[in-house]
This record gives C-alpha cells, sequence and structure tokens, in this order.
C-alpha cells in the first residue's frame, strides 16, 4: 500500500498524468491507511503536553484518520506523511507545521490557521478549508473540489517548483475548488491550476498569475488589481465585473484570450 501511495503522488504531480481524483479509483480507501487511527484525541493530547519545546511531536506517517482534533495548538507537531483522511481539524492552529505529502482526503479543516506552513505533495482533495488562514504557506498541494470559501492565502505560495522536479511539476493545484470570497493578496500563483475554480468575489490584488491555468475559472466580480496575468490560459474564463482591471498586469497577453468570456 505505501508504494501505491508513493506512486499515487508522483501520478498526480507529472503534467498530462491522470488526474489526482481519477487515481484515487486505484487505490483502496477503505484500507487501513486511508481509514483507520492508531492514535485517539486524547493520546495525542497527552503527547503533546509531554513535548518539550526544542522537540517538536513526531507524528509523520501516523494513521490518524477519522478522529477529531478540532481546535487543538498542533504547532509543535510533525506530520509529514500522515493519514488524516476526513480527520476533523476545524478551528486547529497549525501556524508553520509541515504536512509534506500528508494524505487529508475529505478533511475538516474550517477555520484553522495554517499561516507559514508547509504543504509539499498534500493531498487535500475535497477538503473544507472555508474561512482558513494559509497566509504565508507553501503550497505545491492538491486542492481539488476543495471549499476553501473566504479563506485566506495571503502571500502564500502556490507556483511550481521548477527546482524539485523528482516528483514531476509541483504546484498548487485548485481545480474545480470553491474559492469564493477567498483572498490572495499578494500571492503568488505563477502555473498554478485553477481551472474551473470559484474565483467569484475573490481578492487577488498583487497576485502573481503569470502562465496559471484559468481554462472555464469564474472570476466574476474579483478584485484584480495589480494583478499579473502574463501568458495565463484563460480559456473559457468569465473575466466579468473584474475590479480594478485597468490596474491590472498583462491582461494583454494572457493565452486564448478570444476563447474567454468578458463584459
Amino acid at each position: 500500500m505505501k508504494a501505491a501511495l508513493a506512486a499515487a503522488v508522483v501520478m498526480c504531480a507529472v503534467p498530462g498524468a491522470v488526474p489526482a481524483q481519477d487515481m484515487l479509483r486505484f487505490l483502496d480507501l477503505k484500507s487501513d491507511d486511508f481509514a483507520k487511527a492508531e492514535m485517539t484525541r486524547a493520546e495525542i493530547e497527552a503527547a503533546l503536553a509531554a513535548t518539550l519545546p526544542a522537540a517538536p511531536l513526531d507524528l509523520s506517517g501516523r494513521r490518524l484518520n477519522g478522529i477529531d482534533l478540532s481546535g487543538l495548538d498542533l504547532r509543535r507537531a510533525r506530520f509529514q506523511a500522515s493519514r488524516l483522511n476526513r480527520t476533523n481539524l476545524a478551528g486547529a492552529n497549525l501556524d508553520g507545521v509541515t504536512l509534506d505529502q500528508a494524505w487529508a482526503l475529505d478533511a475538516d479543516l474550517t477555520g484553522a490557521s495554517l499561516r507559514n506552513a508547509s504543504l509539499f505533495a498534500t493531498q487535500l482533495i475535497g477538503a473544507k478549508l472555508d474561512g482558513a488562514d494559509l497566509s504565508g504557506a507553501r503550497i505545491t498541494a492538491d486542492l481539488s473540489r476543495a471549499s476553501m470559501r473566504h479563506a485566506r492565502l495571503d502571500r502564500a505560495d502556490l507556483s511550481a517548483d521548477m527546482r524539485n522536479q523528482s516528483m514531476g511539476l509541483m504546484r498548487g493545484v485548485l481545480r474545480s475548488a470553491n474559492l469564493e470570497g477567498a483572498s490572495f493578496e499578494n500571492a503568488n500563483l505563477s502555473r498554478a491550476v485553477l481551472e474551473f475554480a470559484t474565483l467569484r468575489d475573490a481578492n487577488l490584488r498583487a497576485a502573481k498569475l503569470n502562465g496559471s491555468e484559468l481554462g472555464g475559472a469564474d472570476l466574476r466580480g474579483a478584485d484584480v488589481t495589480g494583478a499579473d496575468f502574463d501568458n495565463a490560459d484563460v480559456t473559457s474564463t468569465r473575466l466579468v465585473g473584474l475590479r480594478g482591471r485597468d490596474l491590472a498586469r498583462n491582461l494583454d497577453r494572457v493565452r486564448n484570450a478570444d476563447r474567454a468570456v468578458r463584459d
């Protein structure tokens, strides 16, 4: 199963490969890796209480599927390659936490704080992050179909990782995500995948959208003041009612401009 999980992460990252949600068909989501937990909330709380400031609680690779960790201060924990599928992390404090290669399918992170967290190759397909704060986070995660209404991603970096491509092109993937009212002010979305995402009334002020994949996305009412659209693909993108359109950068240098939906 571990080999299958590793292969799925690689396939999700490679451009043009089978989409992550299709790869899930080849995994047994009812297996212990995806469905069971080896620790309880009480055990994690006790372990956190016994953790020294200089030595974070290492929960790497642990199965924590489906348990209730809502509201916990988890800043002294490490979750690399952990299994957090359908785990309740609503309102949890994960500021600065490492979630690299973790699986958190359908996890509930509503209102959670993940400021400056690391999400490298993290699988958050279908997760709930409404109102979550991911300001300053490094995100090369798959957030396809995630609900991120009014989430904060100011200064977050979802751009393609051009230095580490051993697993394929790693970048933020928000395909079909609900980002209504989300804030991406000063965020780096260069080459990020936002196909069919809902960005209605989103704050994209000074965001870098260079080379991003915006095909089919809905940007109605978004604030694009100072946003850079150089080489972004806007095939069937709804660029209607944009606020700050006159102050956006390189809207005349997008790809497939003739196929965009405009005012």
